[in-house]
């Protein structure tokens, strides 16, 4: 009967026999379509530029299109225009109207070499969804231009482009055009972690995500602080804030957020005025003492705020976070792990010694204001929102387990299991449990004890030695500030950094998340890729890939390159070396694009179709439910509908 009842309405959308066979010619055809192209990202760290054309040209998909299409036809210059008009039209038509005396001519010519190039880019789709993607402003045109064949239709198709031309609507139509291939080169963006700190811009890879047509976001421990700062929890707002000072990207907060930092700077003035801040200055950027004040100011009362949350939770065993009380403040020196160290800057002016943690009346108005305008500021929440909405701690997805961090082992390489309101979770129920909690925090705030429970959780995955986004024993901001002694600075990474580079480890994380071992494979971000000490993005026999995309500049010294991004197309899965991008304006002048070489092409033995995928699966359960309905319908059980 139950059945029945779905069926009865599931005939509300298909009325007869005609329509429901008709959708099941369809959805069968569509399974043996070519697999649509996955994009794989992380690590992008509010580098804007250098991710819009990362996502712009699809990781060299499209020069790779441009390529295939244009080998012996086009000069190596000519590729390299027509490439960059897709990436950016608008600019790229901009300069060529500045020295172009014939740009009807040019106009032409590039109309023509952009539908070439939308034709291969939209064959692996059906008519359908080529015309869905299509910019409605010009969705006729362009279908025409892309399904009448020339030999045919010359004149016709001639007497279009010229028209385009003589109505003066050539911009508008290339940028139409031009959208619409980087619409169908990447048919799935995946966003492994970490769109926040360190870059200058976020908040505008978020509006740009906000606009892409299919994206999915795995949090990574700098999105889940900046997730718990929007939720009001105070240690996760000082955090971000010290971070934003410590890049001289106070800016996002101010001008982007609307939060207001003018008494924290009031403040920071008043107590740290004299001091030279020598341990605060800013990484990057212009250099000035107010924010080293306000960046040495937010940190105090960061290792006060937490090392209170540290108090009020001791099943987080992170009693190092207390590290105010561990201080000789006549002596200038700290303990840690019953061992002395002189610490580097003495000067302590909110802290009274008796009660460390304690913060004072201003403080604790400073903190109070932060965290209304955190959770007050209308666009951040907005932002916040989304990213819950499209993220999730892991993703299973097409035979690939998406996770940003670790899986956290022990030392014999099981699984650790940790306690979190009297019951133990480890692997993927500890995962499960940690993006409830997220949202819950987020989302529902009624009781006041829980809400304030999940709130402090938040926190611990930002810092906590069993986090799967943090991946270390401890995190030891005061010590790198303080002390000079560089061997107390080590935080040790989780033994799954070790025994990633074992292929039975990684099927039994495969398996404990329900993926078919032999198939699948783990991409995973976080950990930037040494190159320079020979370091591999590939682990544990093609298992695991590493594709921390390095787009933060701080770490290009270190790993040598920009970062990895990986393809997974109907060929197969390709990992992409990026070489560090030099600018916007000199990929629009001069055609520069982001070299990328392939480091890894995993083929397959077969083309990949959608029937292969996760798609697939859920098409073959309506084709299932719909032949159903067309037995119903046959045998008189329900009756058809007239059109």
């Amino acid at each position: 009967m139950s059945e029945l009842k779905y069926l009865e309405l599931l005939s509300r959308s298909f009325r007869n026999i005609a329509e429901t066979s008709t959708e099941i010619i369809n959805l069968q055809a569509i399974l043996n379509l070519p697999k649509g192209t996955e994009h794989f990202l992380s690590d992008i760290h509010g580098e804007y530029e250098a991710f819009t054309h990362v996502l712009r040209n699809g990781s060299g998909s499209i020069r790779e299109k441009i390529e295939k299409i244009f080998k012996d036809r086009l000069t190596e210059q000519e590729k390299k225009e027509l490439a960059t008009i897709i990436y950016y039209p608008d600019s790229r038509y901009d300069l060529e109207e500045e020295k172009n005396k014939n740009m009807d001519k040019w106009a032409k010519k590039i109309i023509c070499r952009l539908i070439e190039v939308c034709k291969v880019a939209s064959r692996k789709y059906t008519r359908s969804k080529v015309r869905k993607a299509m910019p409605p402003d010009f969705e006729y045109i362009i279908h025409e231009l892309l399904y009448e064949h020339e030999e045919d239709k010359k004149d016709y198709i001639d007497t279009i482009i010229d028209t385009i031309i003589s109505i003066k609507c050539s911009r508008d139509f290339i940028r139409a055009v031009s959208e619409l291939i980087r619409r169908l080169t990447i048919d799935r963006l995946h966003v492994v972690g970490d769109i926040y700190d360190r870059g200058p811009s976020p908040h505008l890879i978020m509006d740009c995500l906000l606009d892409y047509h299919n994206v999915d976001i795995q949090w990574g421990n700098h999105d889940l602080l900046w997730i718990g700062a929007g939720a009001g929890n105070k240690a996760c707002i000082a955090n971000v804030i010290r971070i934003c000072s410590r890049y001289n990207n106070n800016d996002i907060l101010e001008e982007a957020y609307g939060i207001n930092l003018l008494p924290l700077a009031t403040f920071a003035m008043k107590y740290y005025g004299n001091d030279p801040c020598l341990n605060f200055r800013c990484k990057e950027g212009i250099d000035d003492d107010l924010t080293a004040q306000i960046h040495k100011a937010i940190s105090i009362i960061q290792f006060k705020v937490e090392g209170l949350l540290s108090e009020r939770n001791p099943q987080f065993e992170m009693s190092n976070r207390e590290i105010l009380k561990n201080i000789e403040y006549s002596r200038g020196t700290v303990s840690i792990n019953e061992e002395e160290y002189k610490l580097n800057d003495r000067n302590f002016p909110t802290v009274d010694p008796k009660d460390p943690l304690r913060l004072t009346e201003e403080e604790e108005e400073i903190i109070n204001k932060l965290k209304d305008s955190f959770m007050n500021s209308e666009k951040l929440q907005k932002h916040l929102r989304f990213m819950l909405n499209k993220g999730s701690i892991y993703l299973n997805c097409n035979s690939n387990l998406l996770y940003h961090g670790c899986i956290p082992l022990d030392e014999d390489g099981k699984l650790v299991e940790t306690n979190i309101d009297g019951i133990k979770y480890k692997g993927k129920s500890y995962f499960d449990k940690i993006e409830s909690i997220v949202r819950e925090s987020f989302f529902y705030r009624e009781n006041y004890e829980k809400d304030k429970r999940n709130r402090d959780f938040l926190w611990y995955l930002w810092c906590g030695k069993n986090s799967p986004l943090f991946g270390k024993d401890v995190m030891r901001t005061f010590e790198r500030y303080f002390i000079d002694d560089k061997k107390i600075h080590k935080e040790n990474k989780n033994p799954y950094y070790k025994f990633i580079n074992d292929r039975k480890t990684c099927e039994m994380i495969l398996e404990e998340f329900n993926l078919n071992p032999s198939i699948s494979h783990i991409i995973n971000g976080h950990v930037p890729v040494k190159v320079k000490e020979g370091e591999s993005p590939v682990k544990a026999e093609e298992k695991l890939f590493m594709i921390d995309g390095g787009f933060s500049k701080a770490y290009h010294k270190t790993t040598g390159i920009a970062g990895y991004t990986l393809i997974y197309n109907s060929m197969g899965i390709k990992i992409i070396s990026l070489a560090p991008f030099e600018s916007q304006e000199k990929a629009i002048m001069e055609g520069a694009d982001i070299l990328s070489s392939t480091v890894v092409y995993r083929e397959n033995k077969g083309k990949i179709r959608v029937k292969d995928t996760d798609i697939g699966k859920e098409l073959q359960n309506q084709i299932n439910d719909l032949k159903k309905l067309l037995i119903a319908y046959r045998t008189g059980l329900i009756k058809q509908k007239e059109i």
